[in-house]
């Protein structure tokens, strides 16, 4: 890896480290490879003498407090009730409605048969590869405490409860379940390509789901089997640090984790995470013995050093 990243047969790493082309290529290749037959695979392009790669990138959950979705979703659809007055329409007219208008309008006081019939048609759409959004809930979250809802309601009371309901990306969700912490470790994937940051690929993450946090709040982690665990910064790009990590997330997983309640876990550190206490507990008691040890050694050393002094100052005496 070099440092200057402006030559074409270079792929940047970030602001100012960059990687050979060719070597990133290679692990281009092992990458799809290991996911071959699978959606997962990358595809890569020129555009200009630059390298582009795009693909899905897999981002598990790793968050500790509960997130807040918006109440709006550009994806929903406004069903506007048909008035029994039509602009530049004759009044004799609209008396007069055929068959198919008086069916029309007998099903229209129902909205939700409406509501029923757009997600029939949105769950017939073909999907596309990228996932449908869905975001798995722990057992900690408000969703546990939700009553079943009663079989018949008073009109006011069904009105204010479909006021309340909302869209995202096709899934709806009520106001009380907007708010809760999707389940550790579960995994989801947005299209991204190698030249977006880690804050361009946050924004698109939270976006898709419609989180109302702002990416500040978040960053990605490369974090290991071993317990190390690394911040991507922002200029990084998180497609090609994939790539470098290698294809296998049961070594290395990128997470989203709280940018205020995570931490960088050198390797140093990582070593001995997975260890119990008792395991723990006998190497600070090696420790300790070591540090005595080299602490008795220190002091015999310094007292020879010192009786060695004395005697040397005695014969400086003397000899005056």
């Amino acid at each position: 890896m070099k440092e200057d990243g402006s030559s074409s047969s270079h792929v940047p790493i970030s602001d100012s480290k960059s990687i050979l082309k060719s070597e990133l290529l290679s692990l281009l290749k092992t990458y799809n490879c290991y996911h071959e037959g699978r959606s997962f695979q990358l595809r890569h392009r020129e555009e200009e003498g630059a390298l582009i790669i795009e693909g899905l990138l897999n981002i598990a959950w790793g968050l500790r407090r509960p997130i807040r979705l918006q109440m709006q979703d550009d994806r929903e659809r406004v069903h506007l009730p048909s008035a029994s007055w039509m602009p530049d329409r004759p009044s004799y007219l609209q008396k007069e409605a055929s068959p198919q208008d008086s069916k029309v309008t007998a099903k229209e006081p129902g909205a939700p048969h409406a509501n029923k019939a757009e997600v029939s048609r949105d769950s017939s759409a073909p999907l596309e590869e990228e996932e449908v959004p869905q975001l798995m809930r722990t057992k900690s979250d408000a969703s546990c405490i939700i009553q079943r809802r009663p079989k018949s309601r008073a009109p006011g009371e069904a009105q204010k409860i479909r006021r309340h309901r909302f869209s995202i990306n096709g899934h709806f969700y009520n106001h009380k379940t907007s708010v809760f912490t999707p389940a550790y470790g579960s995994v989801t994937n947005v299209r991204v390509n190698s030249t977006m940051t880690t804050q361009q690929v946050l924004t698109l993450l939270l976006n898709k789901f419609r989180v109302e946090d702002g990416p500040s709040e978040f960053a990605l982690y490369i974090v290991h089997e071993s317990g190390e665990q690394t911040k991507l910064k922002d200029c990084e790009y998180p497609l090609i640090s994939r790539i470098l990590h290698g294809p296998c997330e049961k070594i290395v997983k990128i997470f989203l984790m709280e940018a205020d309640l995570s931490e960088e876990v050198p390797h140093d550190v990582a070593q001995y995470i997975k260890f119990e206490m008792p395991e723990l507990d006998s190497f600070v008691e090696k420790l300790k013995e070591e540090e005595e040890r080299e602490i008795i050694k220190l002091t015999m050393k310094f007292q020879a050093l010192r009786l060695t002094m004395l005697q040397r100052l005695e014969q400086l005496v003397e000899a005056k």
